[in-house]
């Protein structure tokens, strides 16, 4: 999830080669209500993550995370 537009998620998609589809929170709705964000007017979001179980519930929530190795790290517990 971003808070940037479909360009700008294109644009970072390409540029790392990413393989996921990003959602784009450009009102930042689900930001807020997820506690990426405590205001629309917040420029970016905090680096928070959210592991979703099979039954498609939060199976764990963490607060902060270190974007550079939380996704590694998660992928050792999975």
């Amino acid at each position: 999830m971003s808070f940037d537009d479909v360009d700008a998620n294109a644009r970072f998609a390409e540029k790392y080669d990413f393989p996921f589809p990003l959602l784009c929170d450009t009102d930042r709705k689900i930001g807020i209500a997820y506690g990426a964000a405590d205001s629309p007017k917040d420029e970016y979001a905090k680096r928070i993550a959210y592991v979703i179980g099979e039954n498609g519930r939060i199976a764990e929530a963490h607060g902060k995370v270190d974007a550079r190795n939380y996704p590694k790290e998660q992928l050792k517990t999975l």
